[in-house]
């Protein structure tokens, strides 16, 4: 009985389903491997659909406060002009919005101010502008004072770090609001006397210096423990033993390497300087009449809301649409920033 012919197996390079993923992820990640550091945040950030949208409402706001003179031109209103007193029919006889929904219309398309009767709309888009310029402006100086010290005291350390941290502490234990309040007004007289009317301009600055010197404190935090991580590494060892000056190591090794939580620390700062800007004018010692603004527009609403609510809608909605959309997008930027992000 002859014995059935033995077939030789053949290998073949073909690989099963599961290889066949397996060589897909290996691909991959190589790939990934393969981009640098930028590229791959920018990547992850075009995959989360709020951080994508969250852009967009953020930059087109900024697109529409910079056009507000084209748009204020095209509708054929500005801010400061009293509609209401030139043209009768739109106050009634408590110089309340005569229409509905706060007077608007074909012609005002988010009505009048009570009393004065200044267009909304208008007044809305400089506010706006008028908001983001300050707190972005503000912004810079808080991200860079934060920077500078939380750096210097991170890598040099010992009294260096002792005394920068108790004059961050001190700053950090002054009542924030109160503290807003007391020094605006001393800001001010420094450069204005107080029976003079004060300049736009010099509202402007005195806003910046006053938050600027007051809102550093978390970026410093933030930089310093970061700093003193990383001053130990390997790397800045190998730039001391070079005989790199220690400020070339802190502006080559440490602050690149430092990029990506500054960066998402100053996207929640900005929002938090709009609020703040917004503070000031409410309270009446940042900008006041008749300058544009959405803190002094929530000031006359608050005057207005049980007659009028229609006129705190449209600045209300814009102020939380605008800081939710930044709040979001500053934690799209911090998950596409750390790959181990489940998002």
């Amino acid at each position: 009985m002859t014995s059935p012919t033995q077939v030789p197996s053949v290998e073949t390079d073909t690989p099963g389903p599961g290889e066949v993923s397996l060589s897909k992820d290996a691909a991959g990640q190589s790939g990934e491997q393969s981009l640098s550091p930028g590229q791959l945040m920018w990547r992850r950030f075009k995959r989360d659909r709020t951080g994508v949208l969250s852009a967009c409402v953020v930059i087109s706001f900024f697109v529409v406060a910079a056009l507000a003179p084209v748009i204020s031109m095209l509708y054929g209103k500005n801010p400061y002009t009293l509609y209401g007193q030139d043209t009768p029919g739109l106050l009634d006889a408590f110089n309340y919005p005569a229409g509905s929904y706060g007077g608007m219309s074909s012609e005002f398309w988010f009505g009048v101010e009570p009393v004065l009767g200044r267009d909304v709309f208008t007044q809305l888009l400089y506010g706006m502008r008028t908001s983001l310029f300050t707190a972005l402006v503000c912004t810079i100086p808080m991200v860079l004072l934060g920077i500078l010290i939380g750096l210097v005291s991170g890598y040099f350390g010992g009294r260096v770090d002792y005394w920068l941290g108790r004059i961050t502490d001190f700053m950090m234990a002054l009542p924030g609001q109160l503290t807003l309040i007391a020094t605006m007004p001393v800001v001010l007289a420094l450069f204005v006397p107080p029976t003079k009317e004060t300049p736009v301009y010099v509202q402007f600055c005195a806003i910046v210096v006053v938050l600027a010197v007051l809102g550093w404190m978390g970026m410093a935090r933030l930089v310093r423990s970061s700093a003193l991580t990383l001053r130990e590494r390997e790397f800045v060892e190998a730039a001391k033993v070079s005989g790199a000056s220690p400020w070339r190591i802190i502006r080559k090794e440490l602050l690149p390497n430092l990029m990506t939580p500054i960066l998402v620390q100053a996207t929640y700062m900005l929002p938090s300087a709009i609020l703040t800007v917004a503070f000031l004018s409410y309270v009446g010692v940042g900008y006041v009449e008749p300058t544009p603004d959405w803190g002094r527009m929530f000031a006359a609403a608050a005057d207005y809301y049980q007659y009028d609510p229609a006129y705190m809608f449209f600045p209300g909605i814009a102020m939380v649409i605008f800081v939710l959309a930044f709040n979001l997008l500053g934690d799209s930027v911090r998950d596409a920033f750390d790959p181990k992000s489940g998002r």
